[in-house]
């Protein structure tokens, strides 16, 4: 996984039937093949993911429209 500043990341999970984790991408932190992000979430809560398999990237034209 790649993201950059201004992309969304999606966590998805099943815990407790919550919906998808969906923050922004504010740094890029590490090295090119052990990234890891601060991300603001939509609670308004940072903090550092060191992404797993149940991250995923929308880039940040895409999620501007929405998609």
């Amino acid at each position: 996984m790649r993201a950059a500043v201004g992309d969304e990341i999606v966590i998805n999970t099943v815990t407790l039937d919550q919906p998808p984790r969906r923050g922004e991408v504010l740094e890029v932190l590490g090295v090119e093949d052990m990234s890891h992000y601060r991300v603001r979430w939509q609670d308004g809560h940072e903090s550092i993911l060191y992404p797993g398999p149940d991250s995923i990237v929308v880039p940040r034209a895409e999620a501007r429209r929405g998609t």
